[in-house]
């Protein structure tokens, strides 16, 4: 048995196939191989084009079976992860209306504000656990008052991997978790919000069918099966949001059990099983994968750095042109911790949750012309990025949320070893790193949602720990000292 795992990212489309018996990758890819642009018509708006994204999930589909590591014909099951909170928005003919709103745009925190005041903030954080804020529903109520013409010509929203399943299967779906990150789910009644669709005034019909997240949101079309030389048939069984998705891949399912990413944005997700929320806003809970109604209470909270990865690759664009991200690595370490000074804020891709929806601006603070180097540049942003979900992890501690070990991929910003010990120096915690992504993930959720695995813990029993990274006490007093110089800059901008 052989699963398909499909991770829709803002940059790019990996895919990976899984032997189902070994829980081991047979062959990955990705594509392209430089990064997907993301179109901005306006400053703080983010959109990109569904039909790039399937695009390149079939480039990618192609790409790992002309690797020949494989029969394409003995896949029996795909999972898709995405990146999360973003809009589709399709016809009746199935065919997308405009571009996607994606999770980095800041248009609609004033239509989310609105609708979180109209609803009652002691009702919609007890019910939502979450403003409406800048998520899918308010991004929809921006199409409303801004596009009527668009507006009135929808079917169905989607997110964007509920539109690559519609892509293979012609089905459109969705789950509790996945409505739980456009903040359309009501925690307290356990259906979707009529105070938010009130709110708003959204048609219920508006919203796809709903469906228990493992489960078969559909089979892939002869003509698309023909088309990357899958069997026709083959269920899509699984759909999650990639920071639930990636907290599934490292096996972080039960309260007290952290997560990282440090793609494009940088996250730590904690998973509870107490309906908690934060009353400013700055984290959020979602359904995690493995909630369910009236059975099983598991949430995540989720801090979001939206300016990570992406700060990596625009300090290498503008500093370092023609470096790899690995020679950039290597020239941050060259640089003392605390990069001599240079702090960097990491908050220049659109309204920071973290930051109450602020559109706060990236800054490059303290350079020295007679001293410092692109170098110093390098480490800093690493180390700011560092800070800032130290920063977050803060409020999550408050929550009643301290994280005493948190596990990562090895993979993104994780491969760099100034960023990993500045973030498990800062933070004083340590960082259990595992061979998986989250392509690998979505493919073993798939085989839950199969039924080829009884329990998620099942599908994940043989994870890979390549290297445990623990904070080393003689630097702790520094590192708070850098942390502190970083967040008094912070706090200037916030006045």
């Amino acid at each position: 048995m052989l699963l398909l795992g499909i991770d829709v990212g803002t940059s790019s489309i990996k895919v990976s196939v899984v032997d189902a018996d070994s829980q081991q990758v047979v062959a990955s890819a990705s594509y392209p191989d430089l990064e997907n642009p993301i179109s901005t018509p306006q400053p703080g708006f983010a959109e990109q084009d569904p039909a790039m994204w399937w695009n390149c999930v079939q480039q990618a589909i192609l790409k790992a079976n002309a690797t020949g590591a494989y029969n394409p014909k003995d896949i029996g099951a795909i999972g898709i992860a995405y990146q999360m909170h973003g809009l589709v928005v399709v016809d009746r003919n199935e065919q997308v209306l405009r571009p996607s709103i994606i999770w980095c745009d800041s248009r609609a925190v004033s239509y989310g504000e609105a609708a979180f005041q109209k609803i009652g903030s002691e009702k919609a954080l007890s019910h939502l656990l979450n403003s409406p804020g800048n998520f899918t529903a308010a991004k929809l109520a921006w199409v409303k008052a801004n596009e009527p013409k668009i507006y009135g010509s929808i079917y169905q929203i989607m997110l964007p991997g509920d539109y690559i399943a519609m892509m293979l299967t012609g089905s459109i779906t969705t789950s509790n978790s996945a409505l739980s990150e456009g903040i359309f789910w009501d925690f307290q009644s356990n259906q979707v919000s009529e105070d938010v669709l009130d709110a708003f005034g959204f048609p219920k019909t508006i919203l796809p069918e709903l469906h228990p997240l493992f489960s078969v949101h559909g089979e892939v079309k002869s003509s698309i099966a023909d088309l990357l030389g899958l069997k026709a048939g083959i269920p899509v069984t699984y759909k999650s949001g990639d920071q639930p998705n990636n907290a599934l891949s490292l096996n972080v399912l039960d309260p007290g059990e952290f997560a990282a990413t440090a793609g494009t944005s940088g996250v730590v997700y904690a998973v509870t099983d107490q309906v908690k929320y934060d009353p400013q806003n700055r984290v959020n809970t979602f359904a995690h994968v493995n909630h369910q109604r009236d059975e099983q209470t598991r949430l995540g909270i989720l801090l979001c750095i939206n300016g990570t990865g992406i700060l990596n690759r625009w300090v290498r664009d503008q500093f370092g042109s023609g470096l790899t991200y690995s020679q950039l690595n290597e020239l941050a370490a060259t640089v003392p911790a605390g990069s001599q000074g240079v702090r960097v804020l990491p908050f220049g891709n659109g309204a920071e949750r973290v930051l109450e929806n602020r559109t706060v601006s990236s800054t490059i603070s303290g350079l020295d012309f007679n001293t410092h180097t692109r170098s110093h540049v390098f480490r800093a942003a690493q180390e700011g990025i560092a800070f800032s979900l130290k920063y977050g992890m803060d409020i999550m501690s408050t929550m009643g949320s301290p994280a005493k070990v948190v596990r990562a991929g090895k993979a993104n910003m994780f491969l760099s070893d100034v960023f990993t010990e500045s973030f498990v120096n800062v933070t004083q915690t340590p960082v259990e790193l595992y061979d998986t992504d989250g392509s690998k993930g979505a493919a073993l959720g798939a085989g839950v949602g199969l039924g080829y695995f009884q329990a998620p813990k099942e599908a994940f029993s043989r994870l890979t720990k390549v290297a445990t990274v623990e904070p080393d006490a003689s630097q702790a007093d520094q590192y708070q000292e850098y942390y502190a110089n970083w967040l008094s800059l912070l706090k200037k901008y916030l006045q």
